[in-house]
């Protein structure tokens, strides 16, 4: 018999592409996931899981290389809170998750979002899956943030990296977790030692370019773009820092650690090699799941 699972999502930007190699693990191994916890990207994967269509966008996001990436992004220059209005991604990956309603998918779906003004999480539990989306990605400083129901809405990570605490009232064998912010070694190649050309095409670059190009001065241009890059490396300590306090609180059966380092947030042409990592962590961290308990039923 399927052992179930609640399945907890974390943020951490391209990282969140580990997700689904988690849950292919996971699957692959017998295990049945009954309802999905997650922010930010976390919301993302999960949501896109719940409606039936991981695989496509696994697809998808596999053949995205930078210029496509690039394509994606339509700069707002900061006016409405954030570099990126987001409309031009939703547009691509809206067909994903399409019109659902999340009291009606076949898997109990929770994405949680901040309230800015009220600094509160806010728990999407029923309602427009896309809202519920939308608002749980607008990482600060980068994506738009969302007015829904008088309240300002931005990414859930702001309080809550790693959300299990929706988890604790299923009814489920286990809670697996995937937290994206950890701070040990990555197996793949540190961002410190990327390709020269990998630095030159980052994203970050290529804004600066771009504000250039659209009539910003280049001193000011780079200042701009740097200062978005250290907020959002700012906002990366705060929530590794935040994750610890939530596992602490709330321990999963499994827990998938994802090194911070394995890759930038920005890095979303690395569908591929995050989807691998997540496989293999997850796999490894079932082993030790399963090991600790045949060694307490031999006991």
């Amino acid at each position: 018999m399927a052992r179930s699972v609640s399945l907890v999502l974390g943020s951490g930007g391209a990282r969140g592409y580990a997700h689904i190699g988690a849950i292919e693990a996971l699957e692959e191994r017998g295990y049945k996931v009954k309802s999905v916890s997650g922010c930010s990207m976390g919301a993302l994967v999960g949501g896109i899981y719940a409606a039936g269509n991981l695989e496509k966008f696994k697809r998808w996001a596999i053949d995205l290389d930078w210029t496509d990436t690039l394509k994606l992004v339509d700069l707002s220059f900061l006016t409405s809170g954030g570099a990126i209005k987001g409309d031009r991604v939703f547009e691509k990956i809206a067909p994903f998750f399409g019109d659902k309603i999340i009291e009606r998918l076949p898997i109990r779906f929770t994405a949680v979002a901040t309230d800015l003004d009220a600094k509160k999480e806010v728990w999407f539990q029923e309602g427009d899956l896309k809202t519920a989306i939308r608002a749980s990605v607008a990482i600060p400083t980068v994506f738009t943030p969302i007015y829904h129901n008088s309240r300002v809405l931005v990414d859930g990570a702001v309080l809550n990296p790693l959300p299990i605490a929706p988890t604790m009232s299923d009814h489920t064998d286990l809670i697996a977790a995937v937290n994206l912010n950890a701070s040990f070694a990555s197996p793949l190649k540190p961002i410190a030692e990327a390709a020269a050309s990998d630095r030159k095409d980052s994203l970050m670059t290529r804004l600066e370019k771009w504000l250039v190009k659209l009539g910003a001065k280049s001193a000011s241009a780079r200042e701009s773009v740097t200062q978005i890059d250290i907020l959002q490396r700012v906002i990366e300590a705060m929530q590794e820092t935040m994750t610890l306090y939530k596992i602490a609180g709330y321990l999963p059966d499994i827990l998938v650690e994802v090194p911070i380092e394995s890759c930038r947030v920005y890095d979303f042409h690395k569908a591929k090699e995050m989807i691998e990592l997540g496989y293999d962590l997850t796999t490894q961290a079932i082993a030790k799941y399963e090991a600790r308990g045949a060694q307490s039923q031999s006991v």
